[in-house]
């Protein structure tokens, strides 16, 4: 799996250099730099800018690269004793996801949960949120139903993001836990909402009625975490 750019390759450099398998670098490095980096175990190998553009198809790789591990596949059963999972419901757009990858990892979530789509692109994701998929399960699930039937047999509480929810200001979160958003353009569906155990959203002001997916994503998580 190939991945680029300065911060998620740094990331794992600080936190998981075992999963590099080799690093490319297309820019200088002062010496000190490059010498702690030789200290690490995984091949460093220096490439021209036409060859790190074409690698990560012209892409903002800021001169560095990497080859490393496959992220391995998870499914809910896996996680253990886990309390705060988020599931994304038809979420497509790669920025958003890892941004809420991001966010949920920093915010104390177990795992994240993806449906509605048959595969994901997780180098984009390792990228988009600065590494921090690396240290959180990101599972892809197709039925979204079959997700929420199992984590009710496993006494979680499901919150859902819609327009009509309650202030999540208002309400007192705690044990197991899951939260529910949908895609910015549909929302939850309707058999979604009918399934969901509470009905929570952010209170605005100024007459806005929503917010970015990733942003309100991170206000929700922030409410709902134990600190």
């Amino acid at each position: 799996m190939l991945i680029y750019g300065k911060q998620s390759i740094y990331y794992l450099i600080e936190h998981h250099p075992e999963k590099i398998e080799k690093l490319y670098l297309a820019k200088e490095l002062d010496k000190k730099e490059y010498s702690r980096l030789m200290k690490f175990d995984f091949e460093i190998k220096r490439i021209p800018q036409n060859a790190a553009q074409a690698m990560s198809k012209s892409g903002n790789h800021q001169g560095f690269l990497a080859d490393v591990t496959p992220i391995p596949r998870t499914s809910v059963n896996d996680l253990k004793d886990p309390e705060f999972i988020l599931i994304l419901s038809g979420l497509t757009d790669i920025g958003n996801i890892g941004a809420i990858v991001r966010s949920a990892h920093a915010l104390g979530v177990d795992a994240i949960v993806v449906c509605g789509l048959k595969s994901l692109n997780f180098e984009s994701i390792a990228r988009t949120s600065s590494g921090a998929l690396f240290d959180i399960a990101l599972i892809v699930e197709t039925n979204i139903h079959d997700v929420m039937n199992d984590l009710k047999t496993q006494d979680f509480t499901l919150y859902g993001a819609v327009l009509e929810g309650e202030d999540i200001r208002g309400l007192h979160v705690s044990g197991k836990r899951a939260l529910i958003l949908g895609s910015e353009g549909e929302g939850l569906s309707a058999r979604v909402v009918k399934k969901l155990d509470k009905l929570v959203k952010i209170q605005m002001h100024h007459g806005f009625d929503s917010l970015n997916v990733s942003a309100a994503g991170a206000i929700l998580i922030d409410r709902m975490r134990d600190v």
